[in-house]
């Protein structure tokens, strides 16, 4: 059976070299091709067509899910796997979102990245328990429009409400009716503890 081809996306070059190299060192496996921004890995991706991709999430010129959205409009098979440091319940869902098939942490170990490989190379979803723990998570909560989402981003850089609706072109009054909302949905008592809750959940980068 010819090897697994990989690709590898990422822009931290001791990431990228290390697993390059541990990839290389496995006879079931063959890299292709290395990236170090995400519009590089939609580029690669198109010139290789590997069985899988590893992308990272943050990356410069496209992120992980830009990239990873552009990839999957041009090829829909695509066997794309996340491995970040980023383990917010809102990360793994847009990450998944955007088609990956795998979600893995940096922290894994060698054996779980290759029942990864394995696995998404066969076209089926790889999830270990702490990620789907976290789409768990985040099913049992209620859910912040885009709006929200907006007037939270602009809360946690400590802005007041009416430095907020200035930036946000809305009036004073809307503001708090969105940050009552805020504080329910997040189920906390404070703008301190909202900023805190919206940057471990992964809920920040989207803006």
């Amino acid at each position: 059976m010819d090897p697994i081809s990989i690709l590898i996306a990422d822009d931290h070059p001791l990431i990228l070299a290390g697993l390059s190299a541990l990839i290389s060192a496995m006879p079931e496996f063959r890299l292709v091709a290395q990236a170090t921004d995400g519009q590089q890995a939609v580029d690669l991706y198109r010139q290789h067509r590997p069985d899988v991709a590893i992308m990272d999430l943050s990356m410069p010129r496209l992120n992980g899910v830009e990239a990873i959205e552009q990839i999957r409009a041009w090829d829909a098979n695509a066997s794309i796997v996340i491995l970040t440091t980023y383990q917010g319940d809102e990360d793994v869902y847009r990450g998944l979102s955007a088609g990956a098939k795998a979600y893995l942490l940096k922290d894994a170990n060698t054996g779980q990245l290759v029942d990864c490989l394995r696995t998404v190379a066969s076209g089926q979803q790889f999830l270990p328990a702490e990620v789907a723990s976290k789409l768990a998570e985040r099913k049992g909560t209620s859910q912040l429009s885009r709006r929200e989402l907006e007037i939270l981003a602009h809360l946690a850089t400590g802005k007041s409400n009416k430095m907020i609706a200035r930036s946000a072109d809305i009036e004073v009054g809307t503001v708090k009716f969105h940050v009552n909302n805020i504080l329910a949905k997040l189920n906390v008592a404070s703008r301190t503890e909202a900023a805190t809750v919206a940057a471990r959940r992964g809920l920040l980068s989207v803006f």
